[in-house]
């Protein structure tokens, strides 16, 4: 399963897990190397208890596409700024 690096509490980072409808606070120091805020985990249950594998390579590259996807339509649909006089 997946989860998403949420927030910094404290010296903790607070991983929302969707699938689960869950939370998973890690101490930041127990975080892979490289995570900040919208990191995408693989996310392992055991024993009622989550645990992190490790970032999701594949997840994050294609939460960047999209957004660059979507930066790219809305600059495209810009008219430029109706406030600005030429």
């Amino acid at each position: 399963m997946k989860g998403v690096f949420d927030r910094i509490e404290g010296n903790n980072a607070v991983i929302l897990i969707e699938e689960e409808k869950a939370e998973l606070v890690v101490p930041m120091n127990e975080l892979p190397y490289g995570s900040k805020v919208n990191t995408v985990f693989s996310i392992d249950k055991v024993d009622e208890k989550y645990h992190i594998i490790g970032i999701d390579q594949i997840a994050e590259q294609e939460a960047k596409e999209k957004t660059s996807n979507l930066l790219a339509k809305l600059r495209a649909k810009s008219t430029g700024s109706k406030f600005k006089n030429d």
